[in-house]
């Protein structure tokens, strides 16, 4: 049993490991059993961690949960390390249970023996305990069947004694749940059915179901497996070594060892093994395992790099900007573990719909054998028999995992692409939606403004007006003058020394340079000097098309000027089209000025609301819920409450911390076209979770049809559990290799693929 201890003011929070969990009655049988524990409160099962974590109150029996947790057939083992998302996990408060066996410790010659949580959980499955049981009841089988051969006077007794021998470890089990609480459970009513059925005289049919029942749980438990393994197999793309400088000579340390400040070199071919900031070194960097961009990406000096990414050009030195445990992978890792943790509407409606099920079901398979034989002289032991296997079919297993199998593999499907989705009712909202709104600057826009026209007055050459420019901008930071700086340097140019610098806030920036006193500023400005401008109608036609320009003087003579603009991301375009496609409408939403903003959102065939301050992005946003769900996309910064009125705010993230944690989805790969693969994924899912109810429902209602027409019987009533819970998982298992669609949105590339595919059972 691995244990954290958190220690808090109310109580001591702790957590366990346990292993044999595979859907999501799993989670909520344990956190029902472990509730009624008296002195333990804010009790939370997370699936894909395998961890349960609680709050004890001053004088809890703190061995009684694990010893209850045992009883539920699930390992409690020894162990030292907790899940990363322990500490994270929220309290659901569910109250139900509609579960399956899970009896992964059950191993070796005695059916009641406990494994371990970590030597199960690392286990090949066949090796598992729930293997183990499969191997042991067909054995078990098997040898009754050769004995009823042999001993052909006692075949019977041969059969009872099997059946008896088999369905032990399930009614004890049965029992325990009783007691905690949870009495309609799969184990009671496949008991009672295999019981009932060795009364009426078939036992060979009855240790035939249970055997195939625990088949059933096995390739659930395998299935189970797959989901953790495609969330598992981002954390295991981290290298595990890193070569770090130190006292002047690299070494070769565990890359979980780094800390902030170290200093590490990344060969051509290597993976980075942290977040970092290039140092020193130009190369291109491969970010698909992260981010799904699938082609590589220029990184050089003060750049920043994500750790799995690959670098493949030339050496690079790399500062490490975070810690292992707070490294992107990490984060993303965390942040989908505790999303598949969440309920989504669909998902918590079935859960509540199921807790009468199972009663209900009950109820029926007795009126089943009651009221034929009574009512209109039916034969008892055909009704009794009847009644049996509808107890088998009306299991809701397969109903009640059907939605959270989807939705873990939706989520951890897109998390490999670089779609991040905070759980499972925002993936669900998001198909749902009818607008996107849309930020401008660093959302549809790069956030990076650059120089798109230089106008030299006749007789001024285009060199000489970017070099006094430059000389002013040189000192500066705000992200035009970046811009007229890198025009410059791609020219060739380079920013001369400047003095006695000043500005005029909003309008202009002066210097004195090479002996002039240089002015850049706005064309008002240098209206409200009095200078005449030979170009003004050059400028009018750039500003008419969005852009913002700048005058630059020279002594009071104008030398030209500089049209700038933050030109709209590459796939912008294709973005809104994809939208427009799926039959979304798109908005933009900004704080800039009419003119740049109608020019912008005309080139992307959008809408626009420009001149917003950001309460009267708040009612735009309230405005266009009155028509249905908003997602509302931005840069997770100054966006914040935008992000936060909407149904569903997506943050334009590049990994960055803000962008994961501000909004309930973030786009690791920065494309407008993202937004487009997160709509079509959530349709994928919701698809995938009707198909899977319809696969549940209509298998128990065919099977229940023919099992009261006399068709099928017990056998078969077992499959109709069983086999639709697997059918349920496989269909859900899909989405892992889901992909948007070609042609309407921009397709993750198939090196991404390799690169997180699912590891192998081994």
């Amino acid at each position: 049993m691995s244990e954290l201890v958190e220690r808090e003011a109310a109580g001591e929070r702790r957590s366990w490991r346990i292993a044999g969990m595979d859907c999501a009655s799993c989670v909520a049988r344990i956190e029902k059993a472990v509730s009624r524990i008296a002195g333990v409160e804010e009790v939370s099962v997370n699936l894909m961690t395998e961890t349960l974590t609680a709050r004890l109150n001053p004088g809890a029996d703190q061995a009684a949960i694990p010893r209850t947790v045992e009883a539920l057939g699930y390992s409690v083992g020894p162990g030292t390390q907790p899940a990363p998302a322990v500490a994270r996990a929220h309290h659901h408060g569910h109250a139900h249970d509609h579960g399956h066996d899970h009896d992964h410790a059950q191993a070796g010659g005695d059916l009641h023996a406990h494994g371990h949580a970590e030597a199960d959980a690392d286990a090949a499955w066949w090796r598992t305990g729930k293997a183990k049981l499969v191997w042991l009841l067909a054995g078990l089988v098997a040898t009754a069947w050769v004995g009823s051969l042999v001993f052909a006077a006692e075949a019977y007794e041969i059969f009872v004694v099997a059946t008896l021998l088999a369905v032990l470890p399930f009614g004890r089990r049965a029992l325990a749940l009783a007691r905690a609480g949870i009495p309609f459970s799969i184990e009671t009513l496949m008991s009672v059915a295999a019981l009932g059925a060795v009364v009426i005289g078939a036992a060979d049919e009855a240790a035939i179901v249970v055997l195939l029942f625990a088949i059933g749980e096995l390739l659930e438990n395998v299935a189970a497996g797959r989901a953790r393994a495609g969330i598992k197999a981002l954390g295991s793309l981290i290298p595990r070594t890193a070569r770090i400088e130190r006292d002047g000579s690299v070494a070769e340390i565990a890359a979980d060892a780094l800390r902030p400040g170290d200093v590490v070199q990344v060969r051509p071919g290597d993976r980075i093994p942290c977040d970092g900031e290039v140092l020193e070194g130009q190369s291109a960097v491969d970010e698909s395992p992260v981010t799904g961009e699938s082609v590589p990406v220029a990184r050089g000096p003060r750049d920043a790099v994500v750790a799995a990414s690959v670098n493949t050009a030339a050496l690079l030195r790399v500062r490490v900007t975070a810690a292992a445990a707070d490294n992107t992978i990490s984060r993303i890792v965390r942040m989908v573990e505790e999303a598949t943790a969440s309920r989504a509407p669909t998902q918590r409606f079935i859960e509540k719909f199921s807790v009468y099920w199972t009663p209900g079901a009950m109820a029926v398979a007795a009126l089943v054998m009651l009221v034929p034989p009574l009512a209109f002289g039916g034969e008892w032991w055909t009704w009794i028999y009847r009644g049996l296997a509808v107890l088998l079919i009306a299991c809701p297993c397969a109903l009640v995992i059907s939605v959270p199998a989807a939705m873990a593999s939706g989520l951890s499907s897109g998390a490999r692409r670089g779609l991040l989705i905070k759980g499972g009712a925002a993936l669900e909202t998001i198909g749902k939606a009818v607008t996107v709104a849309f930020d401008k600057t660093g959302t549809l826009t790069a956030g990076r403004p650059h120089v798109t026209d230089i106008l030299p007055i006749p007789g001024t050459e285009e060199a000489a007006l970017l070099r006094a420019a430059a000389g002013v901008e040189a000192g500066s930071a705000h992200p035009l003058a970046r811009a007229v700086l890198n025009a410059a340097v791609a020219r060739g140019i380079q920013a001369p020394a400047a003095s006695d610098a000043a500005a005029v806030p909003g309008k202009a920036a002066t210097a004195i340079v090479e002996g002039r006193r240089v002015v850049v500023g706005s064309p008002s400005y240098v209206r409200e000097q009095g200078v005449l401008l030979p170009i003004a109608d050059a400028i009018s036609a750039l500003e008419a098309d969005g852009k913002t320009v700048v005058v630059v003087l020279a002594d009071g003579q104008p030398l030209g000027a500089l049209a700038l603009r933050d030109e709209p991301r590459e796939d912008a375009v294709a973005g809104i089209t994809a939208l427009t496609d799926m039959g979304l409408s798109s908005v933009m939403l900004t704080g800039d000025n009419e003119r740049t903003g109608r020019a912008i959102a005309a080139s992307l065939g959008m809408d626009v609301r420009a001149h917003l301050l950001p309460e009267q992005k708040l009612r735009e946003i309230e405005s266009l819920k009155a028509r249905g769900p908003v997602v509302m996309v931005g840069d997770g910064i100054n966006d914040a409450p935008a992000l936060a009125a909407a149904s569903v705010g997506v943050a334009m993230g590049g990994g960055t911390a803000v962008a994961l944690e501000t909004a309930d989805a973030a786009l690791l790969h920065e494309r407008v076209s993202g937004v487009a693969e997160l709509v079509a994924l959530s349709r994928a899912t919701l698809a995938n979770v009707k198909q899977n109810v319809a696969i549940a429902v209509g298998l128990k209602l065919v099977f229940l049809a023919t099992t009261m027409a006399g068709v099928t019987g017990l056998w078969m009533a077992i499959l109709a559990d069983t086999g639709a819970t697997v059918l349920v998982t496989i269909n859900a298992l899909r989405l892992l290799r889901w992909h948007a669609v070609p042609g309407a949105m921009r397709r993750s590339d198939t090196r991404l693929n390799a690169a997180v595919a699912l590891p192998a059972q081994s």
